[in-house]
């Protein structure tokens, strides 16, 4: 059966969806010898796929782990300057890639796996993957502060973030313990609001991905998920596009 030859190679372990088509537009992929554009197409029982003239592997069974990443910790499979990554932690000779990535200074669950289609379902802002985290302060947020992460602030780069669930859990010297949900993850977002609001960020954990949960793993430690929760981040169904209001505005002869 054929299918786009950037799904095959994410299902072969070769990386993201997004991180394939990248792949693919570097004229680095060939089927049956000849250089492949996205949007192609191919069998992978017939066809012959390379990646950089050498023949992926077509992947039969795949490896879902659950891993409370340090701070300090790359998230990432590999470091070209030798850092410690997300991968050295978690000794077999599987190939893994990271999913749903924390920057250095966080902590908490990330997740690994092979399978390059599941990687896409989690990351791609259209599935709405929840993610929890747990947040230190260094300032007890008033209710104007908490109201306005919840309704999404405007960043230093112009762009405005979207709702958050976001609540006080506890107070914690001078500063609070935060519970704020999202269903984004643009890097360092956490940090930059929190920054922009008048509350520096300490500390944060992510403590949920999904319907998956940090649970009681420790620093460093990590587990194999299990089927049901497998399961439980297939189905969940993507998001309907939204439509702009100029689109609306048009189609109503507005503008």
């Amino acid at each position: 059966m054929e299918e786009r030859v950037q799904k095959i190679l994410a299902r072969s372990g070769c990386g993201s969806r997004r991180e394939c088509e990248l792949l693919i537009s570097q004229g680095r992929v060939k089927v049956n010898g000849k250089v492949v554009k996205l949007g192609d197409k191919a069998d992978a029982q017939t066809d012959q796929i390379t990646l950089d003239d050498r023949p992926i592997k077509i992947q039969t069974s795949f490896t879902y782990i659950a891993l409370y990443k340090p701070r300090g910790i790359l998230s990432a499979a590999q470091s070209p300057e030798g850092r410690k990554t997300v991968r050295d932690l978690v000794e077999i000779p599987t190939r893994l890639y990271p999913v749903g990535r924390l920057d250095i200074d966080s902590e908490g669950l990330i997740l690994m796996t092979n399978d390059g289609d599941l990687t896409n379902r989690i990351t791609h802002p259209r599935y709405g993957h929840e993610k929890e985290y747990r947040v230190l302060v260094a300032k007890k947020p008033d209710e104007e502060q908490i109201n306005a992460w919840k309704r999404g602030i405007i960043l230093g780069d112009g762009y405005k973030t979207q709702p958050a669930e976001v609540k006080i859990e506890s107070l914690f010297g001078k500063g609070a313990w935060l519970r704020i949900t999202l269903k984004e993850g643009r890097k360092r977002q956490i940090r930059e609001t929190g920054s922009m609001l008048g509350l520096p960020v300490v500390r944060i954990i992510r403590v949920r991905i999904g319907n998956i949960y940090l649970g009681l793993l420790k620093p460093g430690q990590w587990r194999y998920l299990t089927q049901a929760e497998i399961d439980s981040l297939r189905q969940i169904k993507s998001e309907p596009k939204k439509t702009s209001l100029t689109k609306i505005q048009r189609k109503r002869g507005a503008v």
